[in-house]
């Protein structure tokens, strides 16, 4: 039986989202345990079989800082569910919470693989070929290095042959344009360590793509640094919206745009779900010695339990040991280089 530890007091609604979201998913799946960690006078009332109440006493709200999470919150919800991951008792951990003080609280507990210097935030995004591309870093690598981009295409082709059954899932590296000669001088570096990969066998590594190639499915992951990723990310969400209530708006504007909605109202009803992000719900911090998903802070119940589906396929797909065959594969080219690296800024997508 595969085991979840439910930061239930995380993200911006709490139990009031969280609880119901582990109700459906225990329901749908019978080989599967939760451990609901938060406040018991907040979770007591919650009853299944094959839920158990771990209680911690302080919560990570949303607009705390890296430092109080870590050093002055040593019993939220937060760090009591990854402790979790960390003893043995869950194979991974799912909090909707702040997102940088996750990254911090599971880098200081969990520590990151060998060969891994920065953890990276990696989730998928639809696309036009009606599957989903996966992305990384998403917003906890503010400035990288060449070497941090090429550990992120390894860490991302794991997840994605776990995603998608494919052991060999195309790479491409964001850039400005399809040529090597374009981009920054660590985006040329990075391609030219890409390359290398691909010619090794570590990666298969189709070339740079461009922001428009994520919605295309032109290649399986992209990678780029956190701060360009967490741009596309909320672009992307908020490109849905729009497109989403545009077409409400002029399908209820007379009677004659009512009845061309309701001709194609099976069309309309296929784009809304394409496009509706709750379904692509749950980002997994790769690079870390064990599994650790992160759900949107506003996830509602439909959102929260896809982040829960995607952290149960991740541990029953055995997607850290495949991270580690990866990485030990790849051990030479992801040897950092003599000078220090920068230190690692956390961003604070939610």
């Amino acid at each position: 039986m595969i085991t979840l530890a439910v930061d239930c007091m995380g993200g911006d609604h709490g139990p009031r989202v969280t609880l119901p979201a582990c109700r459906n998913f225990l329901e749908r799946h019978p080989e599967v345990a939760l451990l609901l960690v938060g406040q018991s006078d907040k979770l007591g009332a919650f009853s299944h079989p094959r839920a158990t109440v771990v209680a911690a006493t302080e919560v990570v709200a949303m607009d705390d800082t890296v430092e109080t999470a870590l050093r002055r919150k040593k019993d939220s919800s937060m760090r009591v569910a990854i402790r979790q991951v960390k003893d043995g008792a869950a194979q991974v951990a799912v909090s909707a919470g702040n997102t940088g003080a996750l990254m911090a609280i599971a880098r200081y507990l969990l520590k990151t693989l060998d060969g891994i210097e920065r953890p990276a935030i990696a989730t998928r995004m639809p696309n036009a070929k009606g599957g989903a591309t996966t992305v990384l870093d998403l917003g906890a690598n503010v400035d990288c290095t060449a070497e941090h981009l090429l550990q992120f295409a390894v860490m991302g082709s794991a997840l994605a042959s776990v995603i998608n059954g494919d052991d060999q899932p195309t790479v491409g590296l964001l850039n400005i344009g399809e040529e090597a000669i374009k981009g920054s001088e660590v985006i040329k570096e990075a391609g030219e360590l890409l390359r290398s990969a691909g010619a090794s066998g570590d990666l298969n590594f189709y070339g740079n793509v461009e922001g428009n190639d994520i919605f295309k499915g032109t290649v399986d992951i992209v990678v780029c640094d956190g701060f360009v990723g967490n741009v596309a990310l909320k672009a992307s969400e908020g490109l849905a919206s729009v497109i989403v209530g545009f077409l409400k708006e002029e399908f209820s504007r007379n009677p004659l745009t009512k009845l061309a909605a309701l001709v194609s109202y099976p069309v309309l009803s296929a784009l809304k779900r394409r496009m509706d992000y709750r379904r692509y719900n749950g980002a997994a911090l790769l690079g870390l010695r064990g599994l650790v998903f992160k759900s949107h802070g506003s996830a509602d119940e439909v959102a929260f339990e896809q982040a829960l589906e995607r952290a149960y396929d991740a541990a029953r797909n055995n997607l850290l040991e495949r991270v580690q065959a990866r990485i030990a594969h790849a051990a030479p080219l992801l040897r950092p280089r003599d000078a220090a690296s920068p230190a690692a800024e956390l961003g604070t997508i939610t």
